[in-house]
């Protein structure tokens, strides 16, 4: 006996043991793949600094090379040795740079100045070439092709308006590059390179007299003036388009307007107003689809919504502060999807390589145009930040109420029935039925009151006329998002009890699987112990590790809970596609209640041939059970399992007709199960039935007692009890509640009976 007790302790410690093991192993492999999708491993300490060679710094997991080495510790080389080419001698230049020579030429060497443009005109050319599919760029590519592009534009260079033109076209390719690939060029080389080629582009709306020269992802167009006809406004408009992008003809200017008027084909306007004195006698105004080349340190954009910078200049300006500006923006975006929440009027600050709100303010307009006003000229924006426009799903329907309902009404009559009447039945199942029963009513709870999410009810307005022009403040993100600590708590605590039922479940399975596949084996020692401590404790760590994981890798981000839970409802988060592998759902739920019902439906199957429908012809209990009884047995053991989850499976078939069939019936099982509990385990036992047989006797009685006069209860008792025995089927009908008396007590009374008359 003892050695089976400690063989059966040893299984119940390694199945513990193996499921805490699998269940860290899950969630360990989950932050694991996180952080390699991130490409944010943390740097390992035990790295000497001497690792990575040639000016290498070790950061972030890796070495980071300079720009003339790379490899895995920087011991490749990435330049090109000192050469000579024609009689010109060059020195180290870096692979996909381009370097001068070390020769200079003299300034009275005949046609330097046409060789000069015409290799100006071929470098243009080729780095046009080069930069023509933007999928491709990397890094390195776009910071060589803007330090070349910038050199092309400089005054001091002298390069012919063909080669420019080339260049413009050159900048608008590059404008189609990856967000990924400008980001880690600012990175490498500090946005030297882009600040250079922004500041060139100014310079150069001003040198194309009365042209423009229009791109997919830029625009430029500039005005000349005479001194004495210099005109005190000049409006420039920008033209909505079939495409998203810039076409010859979608940019307008005009002279001498007073005001602003943007209409419904007008995506943005930019009113440039001279100052009394200051005779410019030229202007320019630059485009740029997107705003790729102003890397941000202060602002996050997380959409693809295109961001539209514009740019105005005047000859002679001291600062920029020679002119100021009206402007009126269009937002374009989403509308399906997101909803506007405010903006900020900024410029670039040329000092901080960042945006900056100095000197500019928000007006209120009457229209659905965002308005600034900015007391210099320079390179203006509109930082918009945005709600996503989140579908929350109604209230609970009739059919999920009235489940929860009954169910919340049945778990609490079964735990105050197993706890009241523990003693008298003297079984050890009570405890873990008990246990399953608090964890289901306190989860269809908090399923009932609090898996709707609060922010629902909050109103807000996507019209542009009522957002706040108070406050000229940068935001940090585009997107935004309110914080509902309450949801998140919710949606833990229903992923705490929702896994926890789920446990008991499996408790449950391992439980029966002892007493009735192990009959002749005593239970393991510290049993109900070992059981609770799994029952409550395994699904915390799970939650506590999940809501751990998801901190450690986007606490910096304000918006973290919707890595962890849904915004619709208070629940886990769920991915989309390309981000399943890792989902918090998927490890710290999907996987743990797989394992769970596979288990459960193994063990029910076990449990369901060698017990509830095998025949023994030895004992004569099994012949006298009926199919009745032993379907009925069959679906105690199925509910208190939660086989019937199974069910969430068929629902993600493809077809919706089928899907909306598998969804009632899902929900007509899934939220009764506290009920069919109640009916199963407690309505069908014989204490409960003779208590409720005495509840309704004396009920009755009471109100017999009451109703009828006291000459006429006996004989009204009389003709009532003849009336039952006269009808057999309603008298058995009312014995159903009477408590039953088993076969052993008739035996025994008939042997007493005997005894006596002998």
């Amino acid at each position: 006996m003892v050695s089976c007790r400690a063989w059966n302790l040893r299984v119940l410690v390694a199945v513990v043991c193996g499921l805490l093991t699998g269940i860290v192993l899950g969630l360990g492999i989950w932050r694991i793949v996180v952080r390699i999708r991130r490409g944010t491993s943390a740097p390992s300490s035990g790295i000497p600094t001497e690792f990575c060679r040639n000016g290498g710094t070790w950061e972030n997991g890796r070495c980071i090379c300079t720009e003339e080495w790379k490899g895995l510790r920087c011991t490749m080389a990435n330049f090109c040795e000192n050469s000579t080419y024609m009689n010109f001698t060059f020195a180290r230049i870096p692979v996909g740079r381009y370097g001068p020579s070390l020769e200079t030429c003299d300034k009275s060497t005949p046609n330097v100045g046409e060789a000069g443009a015409s290799l100006l005109n071929n470098i243009s050319s080729e780095v046009q070439i080069l930069t023509s599919n933007a999928s491709m760029l990397t890094s390195e590519n776009i910071v060589s092709a803007t330090q070349v592009i910038g050199q092309i534009f400089n005054t001091s260079r002298n390069a012919s308006p063909e080669a420019k033109k080339v260049a413009v076209v050159t900048v608008s390719q590059l404008l189609d590059a990856s967000e990924e690939a400008f980001q880690s060029a600012v990175a490498a080389d500090n946005d030297d390179p882009l600040t250079t080629l922004i500041e060139q582009m100014e310079n150069y709306s001003l040198s194309l007299g009365n042209q423009s020269v229009v791109e997919p992802n830029i625009a430029i167009r500039s005005a000349n003036f005479s001194t004495e006809n210099t005109p005190s406004r000049v409006l420039f408009s920008v033209k909505k388009g079939a495409s998203g992008s810039l076409v010859s003809g979608s940019t307008h200017l005009e002279t001498d307007v007073n005001t602003l008027n943007p209409d419904e084909n007008t995506e943005l306007q930019i009113l440039l107003n001279m100052k009394e004195g200051r005779n410019s006698t030229a202007c320019g105004f630059v485009v740029y689809q997107n705003d790729k080349l102003f890397q941000s340190k202060s602002f996050i954009a997380k959409s693809s919504f295109s961001q539209k910078i514009i740019s105005s200049k005047t000859d002679g300006n001291e600062e920029g502060q020679s002119a100021s500006v009206e402007m009126a923006f269009s937002p374009k975006y989403n509308r399906d999807e997101f909803q506007l929440n405010s903006y900020a009027c900024v410029y670039w600050n040329f000092a901080t390589k960042d945006w900056d709100t100095h000197g500019c303010h928000k007006q209120k307009g009457a229209d659905r145009f965002l308005h600034c006003h900015c007391n210099h000229t320079t390179n203006f924006a509109v930082l918009m930040t945005f709600k996503k426009d989140y579908q929350y799903p109604k209230s609970l329907d009739v059919l999920s109420n009235v489940g929860c309902a009954l169910s919340i009404t049945g778990l609490a009559l079964t735990i105050i029935f197993q706890v009241v009447t523990r003693k008298v039945r003297k079984t050890s199942v009570t405890w873990v039925l008990v246990s399953l029963c608090v964890s289901m009513l306190i989860f269809n709870l908090l399923f009932v009151f609090g898996i709707e999410n609060s922010n629902k009810n909050l109103k807000t307005s996507d019209d542009a006329e009522n957002t706040d022009v108070t406050d000229n403040v940068i935001p940090k993100t585009d997107t935004v998002s309110t914080p509902n600590p309450t949801c998140t708590a919710a949606a833990a605590l229903l992923h705490y009890f929702l896994l926890g039922t789920f446990t008991w479940n499996a408790l449950s399975a391992a439980q029966l699987y002892f007493l009735l596949i192990r009959t002749m084996k005593p239970l393991p020692r510290h049993f109900i112990l070992v059981i609770s401590l799994i029952g409550w404790g395994v699904p915390a760590i799970v939650v506590a590790i999940t809501v751990g994981v998801v901190y450690s890798q986007n606490g910096k981000n304000p918006e973290w809970e919707l890595e962890y839970r849904q915004e619709e409802i208070c629940w886990l988060a769920i991915p989309e596609s390309k981000d399943v592998i890792k989902s918090p759902l998927l490890w710290s739920f999907i996987v743990p209640v797989a394992i769970i019902l596979i288990s459960n439906i193994v063990i029910f199957i076990i449990i369901s041939i060698k017990v509830l429908w095998k025949n023994n012809q030895n004992l004569t209990s099994t012949k006298k059970v009926s199919s009745a009884k032993k379907t009925v047995s069959t679906l105690s053991v199925a509910v208190v399992f939660g086989i019937t989850w199974i069910l969430a499976y068929l629902m993600l078939i493809n077809d919706d007709s089928i899907r909306i069939v598998f969804s009632y019936i899902f929900c007509l099982f899934n939220t009764t199960q506290g009920l069919q509990i109640f009916i199963l385990y407690t309505v069908r036992t014989k204490i409960f039935q003779s208590e409720a047989s005495k509840v309704l006797t004396s009920l009755s009685s009471a109100t017999r007692m009451k109703s009828l006069p006291s000459m006429t209860r006996p004989r009204l008792r009389i003709k009532m009890y003849n009336f039952l025995r006269s009808l057999p089927t309603v008298r058995e009908h009312f014995r159903l509640l009477e408590p039953s008396v088993s076969t052993e007590d008739v035996t025994l009374s008939e042997s007493d009976q005997a005894k006596e008359s002998a």
